[in-house]
């Protein structure tokens, strides 16, 4: 072969990343450990060790105050009420964009996107225009004795605003990733609707929606902004954890503040376990495909 018809194989970009200086790669390692350092282990140690820092006892009797009892209660009722609403949600708009053409899809994607793009106290804010007594509908509330801002009905409907796109978006792109083939087959061969989706949608998005849950879920019990808007912060009443959390730091109570904060951690460190095994299978998943 002569030199002017001679060719040399193309270095990829894998060869040319794995031929940079090992200084480099310690340097770029050890600025992202520094990061990681800074900005999340050391807050959350700090949470832990403020929280335990008079004592389990002192802990426990943080815990076990009538107000901060309240507060879990409140946030538990409003994930158990926003989790499967969302979920509900989530499966039927992502099954309905990833198999069905239809008008308007377009416009249901960006929708599912909204509450990213506006502020959760906006959100907030929004409900007590329409709901509160000053509001469009707040009169005819009122007359009827329906309370929905400064109540638990709007913790929740606020909530459920600021959370909806976590399941329909995880569970888009796998759906798409798919394909339809498979439900056309199920189809053909006499399954109805509800068969397709049970035994063959269902299992392959398992772990979707898992994924989607858990970050759901943990977003709806740590949600602040758009909830400390319509609550009106009655002790007691309509007061979530991360509402009390201020209270309690606002009035120089550290301890028992640090401490009903590290319920949060903990479930941020859980929802951080169950995510990496999900976001996992999720993966292997698509790659199998």
């Amino acid at each position: 072969m002569s030199a002017s018809t001679k060719t040399y194989p193309a270095k990829s970009s894998t060869g040319r990343a794995q031929t940079e200086p090992a200084l480099v790669r310690w340097l770029l390692i050890a600025i992202a450990l520094v990061f990681l350092a800074l900005f999340l282990l050391l807050p959350l140690a700090a949470v832990f060790s403020q929280a335990f820092e008079k004592g389990l006892a002192v802990y426990l009797d943080a815990l076990k105050e009538p107000d901060t009892l309240s507060s879990i209660r409140l946030t538990l009722i409003t994930a158990a009420v926003t989790v499967p609403l969302n979920l509900f949600f989530g499966v039927t708009a992502a099954w309905a964009i990833a198999k069905f053409s239809f008008p308007g899809k377009n416009l249901l994607i960006t929708l599912i996107d909204l509450p990213f793009s506006v502020s959760p106290v906006i959100s907030g804010l929004i409900y007590v225009l329409i709901f509160g007594l000053q509001g469009w509908i707040g009169p005819w509330l009122q007359d009827h004795d329906i309370r929905i801002v400064f109540a638990v009905p709007g913790i929740i409907l606020a909530t459920i605003f600021v959370t909806f796109p976590f399941v329909a978006r995880e569970l888009i792109p796998l759906m798409e990733a798919q394909g339809k083939e498979e439900e056309e087959a199920a189809l053909v061969l006499g399954a109805t609707g509800l068969q397709t989706f049970f035994r063959v949608t269902l299992p392959n998005i398992k772990w979707g929606i898992i994924y989607g849950v858990i970050l759901c879920n943990a977003r709806a019990m740590g949600e602040f902004g758009a909830v400390s808007v319509v609550s009106g912060h009655i002790r007691g009443m309509t007061n979530t954890v991360p509402l009390h959390v201020e209270i309690l730091y606002n009035e120089y109570n550290y301890t028992a503040a640090f401490a009903v904060a590290s319920l949060l951690a903990f479930l941020a460190l859980i929802t951080l376990a169950i995510k990496t095994v999900a976001e996992w299978k999720v993966r292997q998943q698509l790659e199998s495909e």
